[in-house]
This record gives C-alpha cells, sequence and structure tokens, in this order.
C-alpha cells in the first residue's frame, strides 16, 4: 500500500494535483464550521456585555449562563434528526439546510431585543452544529482520494477555528450586531457556491442513482478514467448492505464495536483532556493564576489564533505522518501542559510565592492550544469519517457526535464541582490522568488508516486482510472507494 502511494504522489507530484474540485467542495461546504465556531465561542466575548449596564437585553446572570448549556442540550437533541436527514436527503441537502437554519439563526439574535429569543436560537443552533458535523465528514470522505482525505476532513476544524479567531476578536471591541452580519455572510456564501457542487457519488451510489454518480465522480475526478473506481465503490457497498445496520449492530457487529469504541474515547477525549473547560473558562483561569504578563482578552485572541496555526499544521501532516503518531504526540505533550497548570495552582493553595514564575499559566495554556490542535484537536473528526461502513454510517457518526456532546458536558460539570469543592488544581490533576490514559488507549488500540480505501479500512476494523481482486483494483493504484 505504501509503494503504490508513493508511486502516486510521484506520479501527480503533489498530494493537491487534480484535486481542485475536492478542495472547492470541501471548502464552500464546510464554511458552516466558521459560523459554528463563532456560535460556541460567542458566549465568552458576549457574557460580560450582556450583563452589563450597557446591554440593550435586560437580562441576568443565570440567563446568560444557561446559553451554554442549551447550545449543547440542542445538540444531544438533535441526534434523532440528523440519522434521518442525512440518510433521507442526502449529505449535501442537509449541509444546505444547516447553513440556511443558521442564518436564521444569526438574523434572530441581530434584532433580538429579548433573552428567550437567543436561549431559542442557541438550541437550534446546537441541533444545526450536529448535522452539519455529521454529515460534512461524511461528504468528504466519500468524494476524497486517499491521498488527500485527512488534509480534506481536517478543514472542517480549521474552519470552526477561523470562527473563534472571528467571534474572540471582534466580540469584545465592536457592537453587538457585528458577529452576527459576518456569520450571516459566510453562511451566503455557502448556500451560494456549494449549491453548484454535486451530491457524494457514494450516496448516489447507495441510492441506486448510477447515472448521477458517474456525473458526481466525474466532477471530482477530472481527466481520469473513472469506471474502475465506480465498480469498486459498487461492489463494496453491495457487500456492506448485506450487513446488518440497526441500532443493537452497532453492538453486536466486531467491526462496528470496534469503531464505536474508538470514537466514544477520541471524541469523549477531547474534553477529557478539558478543551471545553479551558475554551469557556480561560480568562476566569488566567486572572485567578494572578498573571502579570498578558491581559486575558488578549490571551484568549492568541490562544485561539494558535489553535488556528498548529490546527493548519496536523492538517498538512495528517495524510504524511499518519493519524496514530499524531494523537499520540498531542495527547503526551498535552497531559504535561495540564500538569503543569495543576501543579501552579497547588503551589498557590499551599500559599507559595508563585510571582515569579506567574508566566507558567500563560505559557502551559498557549502550549496546550499548539499541542492539542496538532492531533486529538483535528485528528478524530478524520478518523469518523472513514471507521463506519456504509450501513451504520450515519446512525454511528451521530453517535460518535453524541460522545463529544456528553464529553462536554461531563467535563464541564466535573470542573465546577471539583474546584469549588477541592481548588483549581484537582480538575487539571484529573485532566493529567485522562489525557495518559487517551494515549495509552490509542497505542495499544487504534489501528492506523492512513492511505487505506474505506473498504480496507473495514476490513482492518474486521482482524481481516483486504485482499485486491485484481491488479486494476483502485486499492492497488491509491484511488478511494
Amino acid at each position: 500500500m505504501g509503494k503504490s502511494d508513493k508511486t502516486v504522489t510521484k506520479s501527480d507530484g503533489s498530494i493537491f494535483s487534480g484535486t481542485f474540485t475536492q478542495l472547492l467542495a470541501t471548502i464552500s461546504g464546510s464554511l458552516f464550521a466558521i459560523s459554528d465556531g463563532m456560535t460556541y465561542g460567542w458566549t465568552a466575548p458576549m457574557m460580560p456585555y450582556l450583563i452589563s449596564e450597557e446591554s440593550h437585553i435586560k437580562t441576568t446572570k443565570s440567563e446568560v449562563e444557561l446559553l451554554e448549556t442549551i447550545l449543547m442540550v440542542g445538540s444531544f437533541c438533535g441526534l434523532p434528526t440528523t440519522i434521518y436527514l442525512v440518510d433521507k436527503i442526502g449529505r449535501k441537502k442537509s449541509l444546505l439546510l444547516a447553513a440556511f437554519s443558521s442564518l436564521i439563526g444569526w438574523l434572530v439574535i441581530a434584532f433580538a431585543d429579548k433573552m428567550i429569543y437567543i436561549h431559542v436560537v442557541r438550541f437550534f443552533f446546537g441541533v444545526i452544529g450536529n448535522m452539519s458535523f455529521v454529515s460534512m465528514p461524511m461528504y468528504i470522505a466519500e468524494i476524497a482520494e486517499s491521498k488527500i482525505r485527512g488534509f480534506l476532513a481536517s478543514v472542517v476544524y480549521l474552519q470552526m477555528l477561523i470562527g473563534f479567531v472571528i467571534v474572540y476578536s471582534v466580540g469584545p471591541y465592536l457592537p453587538f450586531y457585528v458577529a452576527p452580519i459576518i456569520g450571516i455572510v459566510v453562511l451566503i456564501t455557502e448556500l451560494c457556491v456549494f449549491s453548484w457542487m454535486p451530491e457524494s457519488p457514494y450516496y448516489l451510489l447507495y441510492k441506486n442513482k448510477h447515472e448521477q454518480a458517474e456525473k458526481s465522480m466525474e466532477y471530482f475526478r477530472p481527466g481520469k478514467d473513472i469506471s474502475l473506481e465506480l465498480k469498486q465503490i459498487t461492489k463494496a457497498i453491495e457487500r456492506q448492505k448485506t450487513e446488518k445496520g440497526g441500532i443493537k449492530d452497532i453492538i453486536m457487529v466486531k467491526s462496528n464495536r470496534k469503531a464505536i469504541i474508538i470514537m466514544t474515547v477520541l471524541n469523549g477525549g477531547q474534553h477529557i483532556v478539558a478543551i471545553s473547560v479551558i475554551l469557556m473558562n480561560l480568562h476566569d483561569i488566567l486572572n485567578s493564576a494572578g498573571s502579570i504578563y498578558m491581559d486575558s482578552s488578549h490571551a484568549g485572541i492568541l490562544f485561539s489564533v494558535i489553535m488556528l496555526v498548529f490546527a493548519n499544521f496536523a492538517s498538512l501532516q495528517v495524510d504524511r505522518y499518519g493519524r496514530k503518531a499524531l494523537l499520540l504526540l498531542s495527547t503526551t505533550l498535552t497531559g504535561f501542559c495540564l500538569l503543569a497548570i495543576a501543579v501552579y495552582f497547588n503551589l498557590m493553595l499551599a500559599n507559595y510565592d508563585v510571582v515569579n514564575v506567574s508566566w507558567i499559566p500563560i505559557a502551559s495554556v498557549m502550549i496546550y492550544a499548539a499541542t492539542f490542535k496538532i492531533g486529538l484537536g483535528v485528528v478524530p473528526i478524520v478518523i469518523t469519517a472513514e471507521i463506519f461502513p456504509a450501513k451504520v454510517k450515519a446512525l454511528g457518526m451521530t453517535i460518535a457526535d453524541a460522545m463529544y456532546v456528553i464529553g462536554s458536558i461531563i467535563s464541564i460539570q466535573l470542573y465546577t464541582w471539583l474546584e469549588s469543592s477541592y481548588g483549581k488544581h484537582v480538575p487539571f490533576y484529573v485532566f493529567t490522568v485522562g489525557s495518559f490514559c487517551i494515549a495509552l488507549f490509542i497505542l495499544k488500540y487504534l489501528p492506523e488508516t492512513k492511505g487505506k480505501t474505506l473498504e480496507e479500512i473495514q476490513f482492518l476494523l474486521k482482524g481481516e486482510r483486504y485482499i485486491p481482486t485484481s491488479k486494476s483494483d483502485p486499492l492497488i493504484n491509491g484511488q478511494d472507494v
């Protein structure tokens, strides 16, 4: 497999050669993630404004604090809708529906004069975000060649981080309505451009729309002979259709069970290493540390920029060094960053003079931003898109997304309880242990999916070896199925 991959790269000159249409569809289709990143990070700069005297909306602190929980509740409640729509109307239409719904949501926020309107919109933002973050990775995995699949899947996270940078930079300094306007412009762009992209050929073949699937494949493989790849995809879908695809089969079928375990650990693990806690409490953590080296508002902007830069680095390396190596590096280094924060707050509680080392919390969270994003903050969405077979892909990816939401809720509640009961150092010790445990899981249990076709990955999860039927099999020349 490695040998054939090298041959493809050499002949193409670059992994991006011949992939312009795949890049265009991915970038335009994932613009929703900019809006979603703005939504997720919106409360951090807006909470101080909403509870201030200058706020144009009369509200209370408890009503403002409810905004984060409502977003997660909406995401969880949207799971059944996501499972139904991505298979019923398709990946592309699900994304367009989500983008249009988000656009309406930002319009309501821009003109909202009561908190109830924002609460309702935040709930539906959760539902919409769930649909988008399931359907887009599916779409990418089904249009991408294996040589570039990892990079394309990571684009979703890159777009989301751009949203964080925008809202952290705009929110504290410009009027309330500016962020919604930016979100509206981004989503209008997605609706105008992505509407012209074809549906995934994999989905079209699954729905027996062979002529449309052929046209879609011709668009995503310009100038290439697509006949062999279409035959291979058709063969893979026919085999996967014979497998069971009910809810119980997620647990009873060995390969599905292994996929769910992997995604539960990776998606939930992103929060067990404290990403939601740090994103939502960054200002409080740095203020509590008593650091004199950087204002918390500036730290928030720098934190988001560092995440964006290193996520971009990871996206370019995930198809070179593989998923497993980046995850191991990420979880290990993240654990040391969390340990440094825990020790610092432990020394503070023990009344040690930490003024001269008050740079440690700032340095630790900034290094954390980098180490988290080089692996654990990008790779899971790549693997999620690869690991489930066609029959249970919608259900499996939606459950994986549920694990992400549940992990976020658990980590936030755990942090709040441990911090109020025992001090700030205790939850960070717990998150440190969690990070190292995830590293061990990755080392022992996670298979490497780099350079493998979707069909080959299924055989890998079953513990079987995929043997191409002939030398013309797309698996041999590096094409995806």
